[in-house]
C-alpha cells in the first residue's frame, strides 16, 4: 500500500465538506475521500475524525449527515485546511510519530506489531482540545484542579461523572473503531494492555470486544489515588459518616489480544506471541501489580496530567512480549513513558501522538525517563 502523507484524510474530508456547503452524509464522504486520494480510506478513519472533531471543526445537522463548522479566519474549521507539521523523532530503539493514531493505523503493514500497552484518554472529552486549552490555564473545566494539602500540590484529575450520554456513545464509537483499525496491524496473539477507569472500563472493554478483539481478563495496579472517599458535597456535616463512593484503591488495565492462530504454541513459534514473559523461572506474570502514585521526581521530567510510574510501566512493558521480542505499540503516547519504559527493558517501540504540545514535551521526557533508575521493591 502506498503510504499516505500525515493529515491527508483530515484535508480530504475538509475539501469535500468544502465543495457541499450544505453537508453530507459519512458514506458519501468516505467515498470522495478515497476517490481525492486515489485509494481506499477505512470508513472508520472518516468517522473517526468527524466524530472526535464535532463540534470544533464539524457540525452534525443530522443522522450521519456532517458540515464544516464555519470557515472564517478565526475559525478552527479554516485553521486546519493547511497540513499540520507532522514530525518523527528517534531515540535509541524507539520511534516516537506526531500523528492521529487511526490515521496512522491504516497506514501500517499487516502483522507489524507484537503487542499494545497504552494509557488512552479514558473518557475522550478531557484530551479535546478545548478541556486541554482550560487544563493549561489552569482553569480545569472537566478537569478538577485539587486544593494543596499539606503544602503538596496535587495533581489534577478528570471527573468522569459529569460526561453525557453523547459523550459516552461517541466514546463507545471511537474505542471500536480504534480497535478495528488496530486488528489487521496486530500479529496473532499480540497482547492489547489498555489502561482504564472503574466507571467506564465496561464501556471500553465492550467496544473493544464487538471490534474482534479476545478479552484475556484485567491487571489491577494496586494504587491509592485521591479519587472517592468524600462526603456529599454541601452536606458534609449532616452526613459525616458518608461516603459518597469508595476511595479509590486501585486502577484497571484491560486484557486483550488478536485471537491465536492455532495453539499457544504455535503461535509462539510463528509469531513470538502468544502469552506473557515470566518475571522468574518460579515466578509467573501476574494480574495484580502494587504500585506507588507517580513519584515528583517522574512528574518533573514528564509534566502530563495522566503519567503513570517507570516501576509500574516497566514491568507491563517486560511481561507483553513472552520472548521479549518484537515491537510495542503506544497509540496514546503522551508524554512517552511508555517508549521509555520499553527502551529502559531493552525493547523496540513506536509511539503516536497527535498533540504536538505532548509530542515535544515526549521528545524531552523519553530519554531522562528511561535513564531514570528504579529500586527493586519499586518494581515487584
Amino acid at each position: 500500500m502506498t503510504r499516505r502523507r500525515p493529515g491527508q484524510v483530515r484535508d480530504a474530508i475538509v475539501q469535500v465538506l468544502e465543495g457541499s456547503p450544505r453537508g453530507a452524509a459519512v458514506g458519501d464522504v468516505c467515498d470522495q475521500v478515497s476517490q481525492l486520494i486515489g485509494e481506499a480510506v477505512p470508513p472508520s478513519s472518516v468517522r473517526s475524525y468527524l466524530r472526535l472533531n464535532t463540534p470544533e471543526l464539524f457540525a452534525r445537522t443530522d443522522r450521519g449527515q456532517y458540515v464544516l463548522a464555519g470557515l472564517d479566519s478565526d475559525s478552527p474549521a479554516a485553521k486546519v485546511i493547511a497540513p499540520a507539521a507532522v514530525a518523527e523523532h528517534r531515540f535509541g530503539r524507539s520511534l516516537l510519530v506526531q500523528s492521529d493514531c487511526i490515521e496512522w493505523l491504516a497506514q501500517q503493514p499487516r502483522n507489524s506489531i507484537h503487542a499494545v500497552v497504552t494509557d488512552p484518554p479514558y473518557g475522550l472529552v478531557e484530551y479535546t482540545e478545548t478541556e486541554q486549552r482550560k487544563l493549561r490555564a489552569g482553569r480545569g473545566g472537566v478537569w478538577r484542579i485539587p486544593p494543596s494539602f499539606d503544602g503538596a500540590k496535587r495533581s489534577p484529575l478528570p471527573r468522569f461523572t459529569v460526561l453525557k450520554a453523547t459523550d459516552l456513545d461517541a466514546l463507545d464509537r471511537f474505542f471500536h473503531d480504534w480497535a478495528r483499525a488496530l486488528l489487521d496491524v496486530l500479529v496473532p496473539g499480540a497482547n492489547v494492555v489498555v489502561a482504564s477507569n472503574p466507571l467506564l472500563s465496561h464501556r471500553v472493554a465492550n467496544a473493544l470486544a464487538r471490534a474482534g478483539l479476545e478479552r484475556r481478563g484485567e491487571l489491577v495496579r494496586l494504587v491509592m489515588t485521591m479519587r472517592g472517599g468524600d462526603r456529599p458535597k454541601h452536606a458534609h456535616v449532616e452526613f459525616d459518616g458518608v461516603s459518597v463512593m469508595p476511595r479509590s484503591m486501585w486502577e484497571p488495565w484491560l486484557l486483550f489480544r488478536r485471537p491465536l492462530e492455532g495453539r499457544a504454541q504455535d503461535n509462539l513459534r510463528r509469531w513470538g506471541t502468544g502469552g506473557f514473559r515470566r518475571i522468574g523461572a518460579d515466578k509467573p506474570f501476574g494480574d495484580v501489580i502494587a504500585s506507588s502514585p507517580t513519584r515528583a521526581s517522574e512528574r518533573k521530567l514528564a509534566n502530563h496530567p495522566s503519567l503513570k510510574p517507570q516501576a509500574f510501566l516497566r514491568q507491563v512493558v517486560r511481561g507483553v512480549l513472552p520472548l521479549g521480542l518484537g515491537v510495542v505499540l503506544d497509540p496514546f503516547a503522551g508524554s512517552g513513558s511508555t517508549l521509555a519504559a520499553a527502551e529502559a527493558v531493552g525493547y523496540d517501540s513506536i509511539g503516536i501522538e497527535r498533540d504536538p504540545d505532548y509530542f515535544k514535551l515526549a521528545m524531552v521526557a523519553i530519554p531522562r525517563l528511561a535513564a531514570l533508575p528504579v529500586l527493586a521493591d519499586q518494581a515487584r
